[in-house]
């Protein structure tokens, strides 16, 4: 059942659902997704204040010499008045007298002891900062299914919430088949390989803000497999790469079937990677990915992300991209969609010299790739190419046709 990039992403959209809630302090809020809208309770700057150190004065003593009276300090309550030929001293962040009508910087001044002659030309509203101009009481400062960074931090904290309601983190669990793998931090033999997929899936979701468990080598039988599985259930997704193709010893597709998994498509017309497979037991997605790192790797940053970005409660679960140029000519079969790995410089996009589905050093050297479109066969130096980033967070609340044709 193969289905293309776009049906199998619909596909998923349809079977994946936000996770539960829970509240956090602030501080432990960052990079999670807020869970509900939250309204700022009052104005701020919740009182006209002075910008600069300087004279809260009448502009119509534009140019004259006027009497200082007294001194605002920031954070202390005041009852001077400004009048016609009268200043008061304000610092930085003070509360604006009553009468005020600019601000002159204390450097445009002249000090003559008790007065200070003015400069020409005073502004109205010079250098003072309006109530409100900042956030306004009422406005949203945070929205529901948006991601908390340091500085939406600085703004919850500017109207003393304490807590926020936030999305659980999606728990993603990963483990590893193939007796030819083995671990890195096992000894191998010259016949074996090291498993790279196995630590690249755990870090990539954790990265994406997912709780992640590494369960272990399953053996290369069905029984094996399946009693893996049954120990997992609990997690949001399963993510295995392996074990998906049509070879003799592929039993993890077997397994998964038998323990009663409900299949939605298990080929996508991509390359590299199409045997790619999706399914769920309950509650929990399962994700089999092809066993070439490469393959598994681009797969994962198509699909897996999707289906993290869901759970995750985000708003803005579909990616986005960077239209650029491309750096010298690519030829392309056409008839399949084309994944290529590749380095985007901020002018230019330069696809990889090495994209075998089998090597593991593409993307460590690329920072994103393109998708081609399955009609497109060449692409000339200059054509405009639509780049998706991996090394950085660029996606969008609504669907974006992600292929370069």
């Amino acid at each position: 059942m193969a289905v293309t990039i776009y049906e199998a992403l619909e596909i998923i959209e349809k079977i994946c659902k936000k996770k539960g809630t829970q509240i956090l302090p602030i501080e432990e809020s960052v990079g999670r997704i807020g869970a509900e809208d939250i309204e700022a309770q009052f104005d701020l700057p919740r009182f006209d204040n002075s910008a600069m150190d300087g004279f809260a004065v009448k502009i119509s003593d534009s140019a004259k010499e006027v009497k200082v009276i007294g001194r605002i300090l920031a954070g202390e309550e005041s009852n001077l008045r400004v009048e016609k030929g009268i200043a008061v001293k304000i610092m930085t962040g003070a509360r604006i007298p009553d009468g005020c009508e600019a601000v002159v910087p204390i450097e445009d001044t002249l000090d003559l002891g008790e007065s200070v002659k003015l400069p020409e030309n005073i502004k109205e509203n010079a250098n003072i900062r309006p109530k409100g101009e900042d956030v306004a009481a009422g406005e949203t400062i945070l929205r529901k299914g948006e991601k908390i960074t340091p500085y939406k931090i600085s703004v919850l904290s500017s109207q003393g919430v304490s807590y926020v309601k936030v999305y659980r983190r999606p728990t993603v669990a990963v483990f590893a088949t193939g007796k030819e793998l083995k671990m890195h931090y096992e000894k191998i033999l010259s016949h074996q390989i090291y498993n790279s997929n196995t630590p690249t899936m755990l870090t990539r979701s954790y990265e994406l803000g997912c709780d992640v468990y590494f369960a272990g080598a399953a053996q290369d039988d069905i029984e094996s497999i399946k009693n893996f599985i049954k120990n997992m259930l609990d997690a949001d997704m399963i993510i295995t790469s392996g074990g998906v193709s049509v070879g003799e010893a592929d039993f993890t597709k077997d397994a998964f079937k038998e323990i009663g998994m409900e299949l939605f498509f298990d080929k996508v017309e991509i390359k590299p990677g199409k045997p790619t497979t999706l399914g769920k037991i309950n509650n929990t997605i399962i994700l089999n990915l092809p066993g070439n790192p490469l393959a598994a790797a681009l797969n994962f940053e198509i699909f897996g992300k999707f289906i993290i970005n869901i759970l995750s409660g985000r708003e803005d679960i579909y990616q986005n991209y960077i239209e650029c140029k491309i750096s010298e000519d690519l030829k392309n079969r056409p008839g399949r969609e084309v994944v290529i790995p590749g380095f985007y410089d901020g002018r230019q996009f330069t696809p990889s010299k090495k994209r075998g589905p089998g090597m593991v050093s593409p993307l460590s050297n690329s920072n994103g790739f393109i998708i081609l479109d399955r009609n497109t066969e060449f692409l000339e130096t200059g054509n405009n190419v639509k780049f998706i980033p991996v090394n950085f967070e660029f996606l969008s609340k609504n669907f974006k046709d992600i292929y370069t044709k």
